[in-house]
This record gives structure tokens, C-alpha cells and sequence, in this order.
């Protein structure tokens, strides 16, 4: 299952979580050209539970070395395919659980998972002489977080089927949890790190994302959170939305909504919306003009119910303006 987007909309720029996609991004290139170093350059920066429990090889490291390890090993990646897989799940699920702590709340919130990420799978794994790499462990801490506050969302997903793509909205809650049960079975059917992959340390970050939330749930926020949000509000909604149209009675025409800000009324946008009737969902571009205004109608011709004289309906999407 690959995540393509939630149906929550964030109403801040996620200033944290685009930082720290474009940090893991600009290491992972640093990674590339050690060259022969590579593993080295993995060892000094990487978690390596060995180097805290084996007293010959702890001795080689620095205290401040040590101590760096818990922070630099989650910006660290073993292949493309694993920085991007990473950052395309960063990217689903951080930007609301950054809308919804504020950003500074949200960096604590991040690192402390990656930390406690990599203390479970010392603990597991306390002799270890693999350096473990990545920022799964904190992403996972932020699956956790959306595990808690946003069970209802929807996250539309593609299911390759063979070779035909299928495009599905499955409940946050399910796909979340199937997630976590198969970190669990691996976890529980290897060493911790089988194949390189600290399933542990997956573990350790989702609990620890829902135990935040539950703990932090009444705390005040600060000054500081106020003034960030004012900051970083958006002036644009997401250009990827999904349209549950309706039909009434005998009516061959569909009937939904469409989110935008009022900067997007005023200055006109596009937008992607993925169209849901049933199992059948399709993506098109949808062209909102300059100056419409709230409760203003936009037509889809052919995009309703088949009639008996075969014509097709319309799709009537109404725009509902928020800040």
C-alpha cells in the first residue's frame, strides 16, 4: 500500500517538517559522496549499540560522540529508496501533527521520538555491532501522534494490482494499525534488524507518538505557539482533494464540495481532485476562476449518472471559502 494523501487539510505551513525533510535530503547527498567511506562515515554518525555496551569499542568514541549519535543516526539513509519512502510518509502525516502542536512543539516533539526510537532498539538489540540509519523511528513516533488525533481521516492510497493501479480511501485508523501489527510480526519473527531494518525502533517511536499526545493533551500553549501559527498560516488549501459527491433522488447529477482560501478566491487556482463514487476513483484538474465567491457553483460536465437516453449528468461542485 502506498500512502498518496490524507483528507485532513493543515491551515499553517509545516515550516519544521519541510526543514527537516530537506535536512535528510541535503545528508543523504553528503552520504553519496563518501564514497568508500560510506560505512565509516555510517559508523561515527549512526546508532551503533555496540559502541555503548562493548567497552573496547566504546572506548574509540568521544563522549560528544556518543551523545551525537542519538540525533544524527535519523538523518541518516541506506539507499534512495529509503530516504524517499521516508520523506513521502513524512510529508503525508507531519504536516497536521505540526498544525496541530505548532512548530516548536512539534521539533521537541520529532527529535524526542527519534530518541526514544533509538533507545528501544539499543535496548533490543544492546550488542549490536550494525550501525542503524534512518528517520523511521521518528516518523513512525508521528503515525503514532495521527494514530491518536485524526483516526477518522481517510488516506487515499494506491494498491498496485499486477500492473493496473488502484486508488482507494482507506480510514487512517486501519491503515495505521495494520501498519504497526506488521512492524510487530516482523519484530517478532527476526532478530530486531533483519535485513537492516530496526523494526524495534518502529515500535518504540508509534508508542511513544500516542503516549505524547496523551500526556501533552493539557498542556496550555504558549505565546511562542500563537505567534508561529500567525506565521505560518496558509494562504493556499492542499491541491490534491478528494470529492465524495452525492445525488439526490432520481437526479442524474452529482453534488460536492470544493475547499479553498480567500487568496485562492481572489486570484484564481487548480486544483486535483480525486473523484469517489464507489469503488471507481479518478483524478482531474479542476480550474477554480479569479473572484468566486463563497457558495459559488462550478459545473463538471459528464460527470454524473447515465440517463435512459444515455446522456450523462454533471458534476455541481460548491465552493466553500475558508481561512
Amino acid at each position: 500500500m502506498i500512502p498518496l494523501r490524507d483528507t485532513i487539510t493543515s491551515k499553517h505551513y509545516p515550516v519544521v517538517n519541510n526543514t527537516i525533510i530537506s535536512i535528510n535530503i541535503v545528508v543523504f547527498l553528503i552520504q553519496l559522496i563518501q564514497g568508500q567511506n560510506l560505512y565509516n562515515f555510517d559508523y561515527l554518525y549512526g546508532l551503533v549499540p555496540a559502541r555503548y555496551s562493548v567497552s573496547h569499542i566504546s572506548f574509540n568514541f568521544t563522549a560528544t560522540e556518543q551523545i551525537f549519535s542519538f540525533i544524527s543516526f535519523m538523518f541518516l539513509h541506506g539507499s534512495i529508496l529509503h530516504v524517499l519512502g521516508n520523506m513521502w510518509m513524512l510529508y503525508i502525516f507531519g504536516d497536521n501533527i505540526e498544525d496541530s502542536m505548532g512548530p516548536f512543539r512539534y521539533l521537541i516533539f520529532y527529535i524526542s521520538c527519534g530518541l526514544l526510537s533509538g533507545l528501544t532498539h539499543l535496548y533490543f538489540n544492546f550488542y549490536s555491532n550494525l550501525p542503524t540509519i534512518g528517520a523511521s523511528g521518528a516518523i513512525a513516533g508521528v503515525m503514532g501522534a495521527y494514530f491518536i488525533l485524526y483516526p477518522h481521516a481517510k488516506i487515499l492510497t494506491l494498491i498496485p494490482i499486477i500492473i493496473i493501479p488502484w486508488i482507494v480511501e482507506i480510514p487512517a485508523f486501519f491503515f495505521l494499525i495494520f501498519w504497526f501489527l506488521l512492524q510487530i510480526l516482523n519484530a517478532a519473527g527476526s532478530s530486531g534488524q533483519a535485513g537492516g531494518i530496526a523494526w524495534w525502533a518502529h515500535i518504540g517511536g508509534f508508542i511513544f507518538g500516542m503516549a505524547w499526545i496523551k500526556m501533552t493533551a493539557l498542556m496550555p500553549a504558549t505565546s511562542l505557539t500563537g505567534i508561529t501559527r500567525r506565521i505560518t498560516g496558509k494562504r493556499k488549501s492542499n491541491k490534491l482533494q478528494v470529492i465524495r459527491p452525492v445525488s439526490a433522488g432520481n437526479d442524474s447529477n452529482y453534488y460536492g464540495i470544493l475547499q479553498i482560501t480567500p487568496y485562492e478566491a481572489a486570484i484564481g487556482t487548480q486544483k486535483i481532485v480525486s473523484i469517489s463514487l464507489g469503488f471507481n476513483k479518478k483524478l482531474y484538474k479542476v480550474v477554480v476562476p479569479a473572484g468566486v465567491s463563497d457558495g459559488s457553483i462550478l459545473r463538471l460536465r459528464g460527470f454524473g449518472q447515465q440517463e435512459v437516453d444515455g446522456i450523462k449528468g454533471n458534476l455541481f461542485l460548491k465552493i466553500v471559502i475558508e481561512e
